[in-house]
């Protein structure tokens, strides 16, 4: 039909046959150039695979498995560079027209791939004249199924740095391509996890009336506070990159009070790993309460944690680390040694 005559575009020459299967020549002054870009196509690609998949998982109520899929780009990685193809990955628009398709098992990917190799090895040529707009409609189609506006109201309504991300992420994709804008955001999500990892909530404990447990005092302002003990819990693992927060965020407490305590107890429970720094931080942390003459005692530390502020020499200016003393116990002692010195000054 001569399209090409009216200004449409049409597909072109395809090669045909297949390539010869080879180890590439790369030599070591290669590898400086290549490494950068290798490490993007496989974050790119991985990115972009876990996004389909998940989706795909969630839709049909299975569950993804990463580690079956990196597997997978794996091995479909190593072939294309015997072939010298392309860097391969999940593929969102392949992946919904084979949805769209009627396909239900990874059966449908194998067919597919039959089909492609016989259309290569034979029929590359009655190729040529297909217009490229049929293609184009083909995925606009398939991708017009996963703009949901009303995804995007939850995300305003629940999380507003999802939102943001979510934003990103479509703004990228349309403004700069597919890759980039999953890769933009990629890069929100990532810088969002490492402010809240750099910054995690520090709660000031209270006594949850009628129990011996403890909660945040600012969720929970009905909590009972003790005289003269200060409780604080960071809910976070305590690493070098957020250790510093942690200790400005209970020194500036302490300055607040009016009255200083004469007891500051750290619960560890909600920290499930502590670094060599935070463990050097918190111990410069307990001996500067210290030397205000206040008690510093660290409590329900893991297993894992204790064995990592024994190792550091910190059993001694933490009052002991053990696995039996829980919150209440620690308070429930220092109270009956309160009654005792008084009943002393009284005598």
């Amino acid at each position: 039909m001569n399209f090409e005559s009216l200004g449409i575009k049409l597909l072109g020459e395809v090669p045909q046959g297949l390539p010869p299967l080879r180890i590439p020549g790369i030599d070591l002054s290669d590898l400086n150039e290549l490494m950068p870009l290798a490490l993007a196509c496989f974050a790119l690609g991985a990115v972009e695979t876990s996004a389909i998949g998940r989706m795909f998982a969630e839709k049909h109520h299975e569950r993804f498995d990463s580690n079956q899929e990196l597997l997978g780009l794996a091995a479909g990685n190593f072939a294309a560079g015997l072939g010298q193809a392309f860097p391969v990955s999940g593929g969102m628009s392949q992946s919904l027209v084979n949805e769209s398709s009627g396909a239900k098992t990874s059966l449908s990917g194998l067919i597919a791939s039959v089909v492609i190799l016989i259309v290569s090895v034979f029929l590359s040529g009655s190729l040529r004249n297909l217009p490229q707009p049929v293609l184009a409609a083909i995925v606009l189609l398939a991708v017009s199924g996963l703009f949901k506006l009303s995804e995007l109201r939850h995300l305003w309504r629940a999380d507003r740095a999802e939102f943001v991300v979510a934003m990103a992420a479509l703004l990228g994709v349309l403004g700069a391509g597919l890759l980039q804008g999953v890769l933009i955001g990629a890069i929100i999500s990532l810088v969002q996890l490492l402010r809240r990892a750099a910054h995690p909530h520090v709660a000031f404990l209270g006594q949850i009336p009628g129990t011996n447990r403890f909660s945040d005092l600012e969720r929970h302002p009905d909590n009972i506070t003790h005289p003269a003990v200060l409780i604080f819990r960071a809910e976070a693992s305590v690493l070098y990159f957020n250790v510093e927060h942690v200790r400005d965020t209970v020194l500036g407490r302490l300055r607040k009070e009016t009255t200083p305590p004469e007891l500051v107890v750290c619960d560890l429970s909600t920290s499930p790993h502590v670094d060599l720094h935070g463990a050097k931080v918190l111990g410069a942390l307990a001996d500067e309460v210290s030397s205000t003459g206040i008690r510093f005692q660290v409590v329900e530390a893991r297993s894992t944690v204790r064995d990592r502020l024994r190792g550091e020499g910190l059993d001694e200016r933490f009052g002991g680390i053990d696995r039996f003393r829980t919150v209440a116990q620690v308070i429930e002692d220092f109270g009956n040694q309160q009654g005792e010195i008084r009943s002393k000054a009284v005598g």
